[in-house]
């Protein structure tokens, strides 16, 4: 499982705060598809993070 697909669950699991049905569209998506972020998704997908307090990806993580 890649690094952006783990984070992904994690921010699933944890629904803290809770998540918003395109929120959760999105972070499903990155588990599943292993085509390359662009960067607004990377930047959403680390927004999502720090809004749950869990640590941010490396920018070679996240393929930028």
């Amino acid at each position: 499982m890649t690094p952006v697909a783990t984070a992904a669950l994690a921010l699933l699991r944890a629904n803290n705060p809770p998540m918003t049905r395109k929120a959760g569209s999105f972070l499903g998506q990155l588990v599943v598809d292993v085509t390359p972020m662009t960067e607004k998704q990377a930047d959403w997908l680390a927004t999502l993070l720090d809004r749950a307090g869990l640590p941010p990806l490396s920018q070679e993580d996240t393929g930028r």
